[in-house]
Parts: C-alpha cells; sequence; structure tokens
C-alpha cells in the first residue's frame, strides 16, 4: 500500500474557496466521458526537442462551463485541460492523434461530443458534491514519498468529479480494501492528491519502468526525489 502516515493528521483543510475568475468559471470542467480506444494528446516540448511531437494518453473528454470539449490527462502533479498546455519549453498543445490510423485532429470525437451532451441532459442532484466517478483506463500511476524517503507508485483505480469542477485521483488502502479487484465507489479509496506525501502522476509505461529499473524512469524518479 501506499506509504500514508496515519499518525499525522491529514494535509487535506478545509479552507474558503478564492472567489473564481471569470476565465476559472468558464473553464469549470461539467461533465467527463471517459477515453476508451486509446487516443492521445500530441504536444510540444522545446525543453526535451524542438524537431519532435510526444503523443500522451488522454483519460477523458471534458465539457466545460463554456461550451467547449478537450481532453483531459493527468500531468506532472496535477490534472490538465489540453487548453492549460500553453507553453512549448514545458508542454504546448498540438491536438490529438489516433496511434492505430495515425490521424491527426483537432476536435473531440463525436460519439464523446454526444454522450456529454446526454448526461447534461441528467444533471446530477443539487445536493451531490461528486458528479461523476469514472474508472482510470489508461495506467495511470500516484508516487508518494513518505517521510522516512519510502516510495511507492499506487495505481489509479478511478477519479471523481466534484461540483466545482475539480478533478481528483482515488487510489486504494489496501488494509481497508475488501474486495478484490478493487473497484470504482470502493470504500478504501481516497484522494491521493491531498496527501502530503503525494509527489507525481506518471503514466503506466513509465510506472512499469521505474518498477523495472529503468534508466530514463530512475533519471526521473532521481528528480522526483529531489524536489
Amino acid at each position: 500500500m501506499a506509504p500514508r502516515n496515519p499518525g499525522k493528521p491529514s494535509s487535506a483543510k478545509i479552507i474558503p474557496f478564492p472567489l473564481r475568475s471569470s476565465r476559472d468559471e468558464e473553464n469549470r470542467i461539467l461533465r467527463v466521458s471517459p477515453e476508451y480506444e486509446g487516443l492521445c494528446l500530441l504536444y510540444a516540448h522545446h525543453a526535451l526537442s524542438r524537431d519532435k511531437l510526444y503523443a500522451v494518453k488522454i483519460l477523458c473528454w471534458a465539457r466545460l462551463a463554456n461550451g467547449q470539449n478537450v481532453a483531459v490527462l493527468p500531468w506532472l502533479n496535477g490534472v490538465s485541460r489540453c487548453i492549460d498546455l500553453t507553453d512549448p519549453q514545458t508542454g504546448l498543445s498540438q491536438g490529438y492523434y489516433d496511434p492505430r490510423s495515425t490521424r491527426h485532429f483537432s476536435e473531440a470525437p463525436p460519439h464523446h461530443i454526444a454522450a456529454l451532451d446526454a448526461m447534461l441532459e441528467y444533471p446530477a442532484p443539487l445536493s451531490a458534491t461528486v458528479v461523476q466517478e469514472v474508472p482510470d483506463l489508461i495506467g495511470s500511476h500516484a508516487a508518494l514519498l513518505s517521510d522516512e524517503q519510502q516510495f511507492a507508485l499506487e495505481p489509479v483505480i478511478s477519479w471523481r468529479l466534484y461540483e466545482d469542477g475539480k478533478l481528483e485521483a482515488l487510489v486504494a488502502d489496501m488494509d481497508l480494501a475488501r474486495h478484490s479487484p478493487v473497484l470504482s465507489n470502493d470504500e478504501s479509496l481516497y484522494p491521493v492528491q491531498r496527501e502530503s506525501n503525494f509527489r507525481y502522476f506518471f503514466q503506466y509505461h513509465i510506472a512499469n519502468q521505474i518498477k523495472a529499473g529503468g534508466q530514463i524512469a530512475t533519471r526521473a524518479l532521481s528528480q522526483l526525489l529531489t524536489t
């Protein structure tokens, strides 16, 4: 299980929400549709290369409050909409990619738009804090580091969308799990981004390289441990 520290108070505190800017409100996520066909986001990263584009698997498609449909994915230590990736030095969104057909495209697929339309026709109850919980289908892992420098990679089981538009990753506390495999809505799940020892998200291929001690992954891990 993850190196949690139950003896210490949780880092999550209830604090007043700051007033939203109009831009934040317009870009708030209303609903998500999980990506299940392996579609990717293309992005430029000039710190790595000015001649290449990189592909990363899309977690889900989101309908924003302004009506826009965008891809969403785990990025560094948070969750990003493709419109958030605007800096070519650290990540600039360059459209979408289907690795099966090598097709490039720039708009959300029609079937996901239809799914988002349908979801919005049946709004969540006004009293509900959690709007949706969807499974992780891309092998996301959360990296955690305890005070004793004990490192762990925990698979993300699902993602929970709250009424304020925040999307949080849920991992399992296996000491509390009563069923296997652990599925969405299981009582053993907890939001990992609220943990003080959470550091980073890795997609499955990097997580597997770390577990196997791969050279590239080892460098990434070294950077993680020193930040």
